[in-house]
């Protein structure tokens, strides 16, 4: 039996003992509704099925490294998961480092928010509201659900796929990438009866913590405006995965009217105590992820440049910065892909990923004045054959990985194109350090009658009057009240990885 096939045989049995088990698991009731249901993936499948992709999650996105924010966040999650319908699952609250408003669930209580939907919230009510929404559907297993359209053999071996589909999409052993896992647990639709039922269940929780359960429709509303302020420079946010709809956004204030609101103390005492969690948050990308500009990438937490060709497409992603010819058939990847002051271990961790004889075929080189390896190998894809020129430079104590890749007709054109990104790759100089900038929000007390518009100049915000009516609730014209605090962005120096919270400005 040749190996090809023997790995097919063990697919093939892999693939008939999880079908077997998942015939089992679907004889379960939903653990809310009480009705039965099909699910391909049992509770202890589904697991370590989530517990797999928030692994994904924190590669791939990023988690927020504030405790403080965290911390909050996971209190206003608990008191609501307090009282989900399912019992015995542990939920973990997180925020994610997407500057997109988005929230998500993953199977096994994996609840996450993104620090762009924080900047768009006005009360406590509000967040219990959308985390009490995600928990429902981690209880009703809508999540696992979603997972289970993958397939259970995806669902076990989380398949990854690749970063690099705007070049080759199936090259995922040279460049690594985001788990198809991750991938549909975030961007999968729920079902319209889905939705309603997670609106319906987390507004109950929210009320029986205490929470307005009307809130859910004030995010609603805001997020909407959101949308609609943002209009063509509007990326994937929360309503991609949620669909909202006037209709909906009713029937949530109706739902609302009929819920019992128990008694309690929220953590944030008020509007302004609840913002005041936010101060400093990073809105936008981030510097300590690196920036360009324009065609020079500059990372300064880990003090390093490099330049890519003129005119071609540039991504920042959290595993690799990105470069493409217009034609599609070139790429440039850079990323680190070990801690070593040895340049080949580069070469020997390609080789364990790969399974293929890379170091024999890697010679010792010296590029911009430093150690450095250097590759040229073939690679098969399901698009066919792709040239991969590969520079290992050791910097820091860690290697950086620079793979020019390429169709093996343009590879010979393309060499010295990878030789001028590698050669470039170089500590930052003090400019480009002084140049780096981000945006931060930050809280501005309000003066009595002062309009959005003098919000604005007064902070020297960079978001439009609009955007700051629409962020804070106001209305487009009218004055704030004096003594409100009200959340707008600024463009600051980086300062570092720190959570950069000096205190409002007033």
């Amino acid at each position: 039996m040749s190996r090809s096939n023997s790995r097919g045989a063990r697919v093939t049995r892999v693939a008939r003992g999880l079908l077997a088990a998942s015939l089992l698991a679907s004889c379960a009731l939903n653990p809310v509704t009480g009705t039965p249901e099909v699910s391909l993936i049992s509770e202890e499948t589904e697991a370590k099925a989530g517990a797999e992709a928030a692994r994904e999650i924190e590669t791939s996105i990023g988690i927020v490294e504030d405790g403080p924010l965290t911390a909050y966040v996971a209190q206003v999650g608990e008191r609501v998961a307090a009282h989900s319908p399912r019992k015995g699952i542990r939920y973990r609250f997180q925020v994610v480092d997407e500057s997109e408003p988005n929230a998500f669930a993953l199977p096994g209580g994996y609840v996450y928010v993104s620090r762009g939907i924080l900047a768009l919230l006005n009360g406590e009510d509000e967040l219990a509201c959308i985390l009490g929404h995600e928990v429902a559907h981690v209880a009703a297993r809508h999540a696992a659900q979603r997972i289970s359209k993958v397939g259970p053999l995806s669902v076990l071996t989380a398949i990854p796929g690749a970063v690099t589909g705007i070049v080759f999409p199936r090259i995922g052993a040279l460049v690594g990438g985001v788990g198809s896992l991750a991938s549909e647990a975030i961007s999968a639709p729920y079902s319209r009866s889905q939705e309603s039922d997670a609106d319906r269940i987390g507004q109950q929780m929210a009320a029986a913590a205490g929470y307005d359960p009307g809130a859910l429709a004030r995010a609603f509303d805001t997020m909407g405006r959101e949308e609609l302020t943002r209009g063509s420079q509007r990326r994937p946010s929360w309503f991609d995965s949620h669909p909202a709809s006037a209709e909906r956004a009713k029937e949530s204030v109706a739902f609302a009217r009929t819920l019992t609101r128990a008694a309690g103390t929220p953590i944030a005492a008020s509007r302004n105590d609840f913002v005041d969690h936010f101060d400093g948050l990073v809105v936008g990308d981030p510097a300590s992820k690196g920036v360009f500009s324009g065609r020079t990438f500059l990372h300064p937490d880990l003090d390093f440049h490099v330049r890519f060709p003129e005119g071609w497409k540039t991504e920042n992603s959290p595993s690799a910065i990105l470069a493409t010819a217009k034609p599609g058939d070139a790429a440039a990847i850079v990323r680190i892909v070990a801690e070593s002051d040895d340049p080949m271990a580069g070469a020997r961790a390609l080789e364990a990923r790969a399974n293929a004889p890379v170091v024999r075929e890697t010679k010792a080189v010296t590029v911009g004045g430093r150690k450095a390896a250097r590759a040229d190998i073939r690679a098969r894809t399901d698009d066919g054959p792709v040239s991969a020129y590969l520079t290992w430079i050791a910097y820091r104590g860690r290697v950086y990985e620079i793979a020019g890749i390429a169709s093996p007709d343009r590879a010979p054109a393309m060499r010295g194109v990878f030789d001028d990104v590698a050669e470039s790759f170089g500590p930052l100089d003090p400019s480009e350090r002084a140049s780096i900038r981000e945006d931060r929000l930050r809280l501005v007390t309000a003066r009595a009658s002062e309009t959005a518009q003098a919000l604005v100049d007064r902070a020297r915000s960079s978001w439009s009057p609009s955007y700051v009516a629409m962020a804070n609730r106001l209305g487009s014209s009218a004055p704030v009240a004096g003594g409100e605090r009200i959340k707008v962005a600024v463009t600051e120096p980086y300062r570092g990885s720190a959570t950069g919270k000096p205190g409002a400005h007033e």
